[in-house]
């Protein structure tokens, strides 16, 4: 098992996504919806990274598609946000523009499974996010007293 977690990610282009096994993390890769959903059936996963434009199947109609089955799934979805239809992101727990450099990626995979998590459960934490350049960003998580 990763050191971080399993992640399924749908994706035309897994190549893009070396960032995140790079970081810990097991990727479970399908390149179109029909075998992502048949992945999600069959493995277990910590969350999931899904391409908006997919095809047939697109990136909101699986979220929503997935979510009826694991309603506490993260999702993260990968798309421009002004080409999304209304209601797009109804089942997603973070967007990603896909124009965004790869650790704007990892970023909103950390935040998933570790910052959103501990706020459900109580933990009152505040997350701080600083876009230091086009290519760099860092993440702040403190406990509030």
């Amino acid at each position: 098992m990763a050191a971080n977690g399993t992640l399924l990610c749908i994706h035309r282009d897994p190549a893009q996504l070396s960032l995140l096994e790079e970081n810990g993390y097991e990727l479970v890769t399908a390149t179109n919806g029909h075998d992502g959903l048949r992945l999600f059936s069959s493995r277990t996963v910590d969350a999931i990274v899904i391409e908006h434009h997919l095809g047939v199947l697109n990136g909101s109609f699986m979220a929503a598609e997935i979510k009826q089955v694991r309603p506490k799934v993260p999702i993260v979805m990968l798309g421009e946000h002004a080409e999304l239809p209304d209601g797009a992101l109804k089942f997603v727990d973070a967007l990603v523009s896909t124009s965004d450099p790869p650790h704007f990626l990892w970023a909103a995979v950390h935040f998933v499974l570790n910052v959103k998590p501990a706020r459900l459960h109580g933990e009152r934490l505040r997350t701080e996010v600083q876009v230091h350049s086009r290519r760099t960003c860092a993440i702040t998580e403190r406990v509030r007293p």
